[in-house]
């Protein structure tokens, strides 16, 4: 029997452009789930805040409300996995637990189309959120398990994968964004379009799910799976006790509770913690309680590992604190960075400047998508005849992609003036992601791959770069001012300097992960590394909504520099404990 899971595992016998065909289904299984995802992200403030008078109407909120649903929003979407990945380590498999989060997005998406009820905008945020946490850890898990025998192509694979990430958030934003900011169509439309790849995800993932082998079945009387270099003896030595579970539990209900009552209060006045505790308001004790009760665990916890476990556990630890903050910046793409870009940016262009836009967005558009189409017909030549119904729905999707793409391109031509969507902007991450992400996957599996530690400090660096052109840019705005015309320039140079920041960080640290931890911990550990970025989106919100006050008080250029500063001093800290670190690491590279 154990032959039989072996020779059927044997992922690398069909191999799409060097990697297993399967890295390419989960490429564009995420692909559309990012298409949802990015597509209504780069909506939802927008939304928001818009005017309910006009062509297109909003709801007309303050920026600091939008900006607290959209922490609380993506901040819960990072901390459901944490469940998600448990209830698929101990009940359903990796493979239900992305096909029901998948479902469960889908109608999330198509809930949000009836924005004009705020019940149906409300619960579909909540059934995104729910159905992330079901998809999100366990397709990283799947893409660990299958590389688990050829560890030193994980840096590669993951990094392709993110490619995968990326392109579907490029296409969301650029399409939903056209659709939704269009008062031809409207807010509706572009939250409808999300919900449809995702239902093409869906069916696609579902309909070529046995690419996978043995891999994300369902566990079999919840027998642990052990690495074959762990002890036997040591890896059950640290089971959840009742006292750890009850303080998990409160934690997460304190934390849950404080996630949704700061947009709550903010847009109704009234709020859950309506009390003080000294100088301290009732929501600041509540989240204070909880991160000690969190370090406590933590610190329990990891204390009870063996040395070696034990010490891997805290590089993982350190890499997701600096993430922390590498989110809470990098996440102002979506709240400040888009408001920045529709009301303080010239977007509006006529003559030779509309010629040369038209020329580089069509170029930008076209060509990324007929690099992805290419990997399409890769994936196509060795699969169609195993999975031909699930390439089918896959073309599909694709054919459907082309021919809004078209659409969209066709219209702008035509048009006598051109004002750039503020979400357009958003595109360039994915884009300068799609460009570079091949050449930065070679340079990891070259013999110049640099530790983790100099990675994330780079990543760092190089994301406060990126605010810095921002401060410079806005340095002209008056302080208080509510809009001004400052050059598309500077947003182009931050999301290029963000991006390869994030390449240094986000999809090697998914990979430092399952390196570190035992595969018996992937999916939980996977919600661990998520529940930092979660802190870090809720962070971003709450900073974010603070745009008004500090250009009020000081200056646009202010704000920026608070996000140069952080970023920068964190990176050269983390560069600095490289020695430690390493040593640590037991020889994981």
């Amino acid at each position: 029997m154990q032959t039989t899971i072996e020779t059927k595992d044997d992922f690398f016998k069909e191999k799409v452009l060097g990697h297993p065909a399967g890295l390419f289904v989960l490429f564009f299984t995420e692909m559309w789930e990012r298409f949802s995802y990015y597509g209504m992200r780069a909506l939802l403030v927008l939304f928001l805040t818009s005017s309910i008078f006009g062509e297109n109407k909003g709801w007309g909120w303050p920026r600091e409300h939008a900006l607290a649903i959209y922490g609380s929003y993506t901040s819960l979407a990072y901390l459901t996995p944490i469940l998600g990945g448990y209830i698929a380590d101990r009940l359903i498999g990796y493979r239900w637990a992305v096909i029901l989060g998948a479902f469960l997005m889908t109608l999330g998406h198509l809930s949000m189309a009836f924005e004009v009820n705020p019940i149906f905008m409300y619960l579909g945020l909540c059934l995104l959120v729910v159905g992330n946490g079901f998809f999100k850890p366990n397709m990283t898990s799947i893409l660990s398990h299958m590389y688990k025998k050829h560890p030193e192509k994980k840096d590669g694979a993951y990094t392709i994968f993110y490619m995968g990430v990326n392109s579907g958030a490029f296409l969301g934003m650029l399409l939903c964004g056209y659709i939704g900011e269009s008062p031809n169509w409207g807010w509706s439309y572009g939250f409808g379009l999300a919900g449809i790849f995702m239902f093409v995800g869906m069916l696609q993932f579902y309909f070529t799910k046995n690419i996978f082998g043995s891999i994300g079945l369902k566990p079999v009387n919840n027998v642990e799976v052990v690495d074959e270099d762990e002890d036997p003896a040591e890896a059950k030595k640290n089971p959840f006790s009742l006292f750890d579970i009850v303080l998990i539990v409160l934690i997460s209900v304190i934390g849950l509770v404080w996630i949704i009552n700061d947009p709550y209060s903010k847009i109704s006045g009234h709020t859950v913690f309506n009390f003080t505790v000294g100088k301290l308001t009732g929501d600041n004790f509540a989240i204070i309680v909880a991160l000690s009760l969190f370090i406590f665990i933590l610190i329990k916890r990891i204390a009870q590992y063996t040395s070696k476990l034990r010490d891997k556990m805290i590089v993982v630890i350190v890499l997701a604190f600096i993430t922390i903050f590498f989110w809470a910046a990098f996440e102002q793409a979506g709240g400040s960075m888009t408001i920045f870009a529709k009301d303080y940016t010239a977007r509006l262009l006529e003559g030779n400047a509309k010629i040369i836009f038209n020329i580089a967005n069509t170029l930008i558009t076209v060509v990324p998508l007929v690099i992805i189409t290419y990997v399409l017909f890769s994936l196509f030549r060795k699969t169609f005849g195993k999975f031909a119904l699930g390439n089918i729905i896959l073309a599909f999707g694709f054919a459907l992609i082309w021919i809004i793409v078209i659409y969209m391109l066709k219209n702008q031509y035509s048009d006598v003036k051109a004002e750039v969507p503020a979400t357009w902007f958003g595109v360039l991450n994915s884009l300068f992601i799609i460009s570079f992400a091949p050449l930065v996957s070679k340079i990891w599996e070259s013999k110049y791959n640099p530790t983790a530690t100099v990675k994330n400090g780079l990543g760092m660096i190089l994301l406060g770069i990126g605010f810095a052109a921002l401060a410079y840019g806005s340095s002209s705005i008056p302080s208080g001012a509510k809009i001004a015309s400052v050059s598309m320039i500077w947003l182009i140079l931050a999301y290029f300097f963000h991006t390869m920041g994030e390449l240094f960080i986000s999809p090697v640290g998914l990979s430092y992960v399952s390196k570190l931890v035992p595969g018996r911990m992937i999916g939980i550990m996977f919600g661990i590394w998520y529940l930092a970025i979660a802190i870090g989106n809720k962070i971003a919100g709450t900073m974010g909504g603070m745009i008004d006050k500090i250009t009020a008080q000081y200056s646009m250029s202010t704000f920026f520099l608070i996000f140069t500063l952080i970023p920068v001093g964190l990176g050269i800290f983390i560069m600095l404990l490289t020695p430690i670190i390493k040593k640590l690491m037991h020889g994981v590279k």
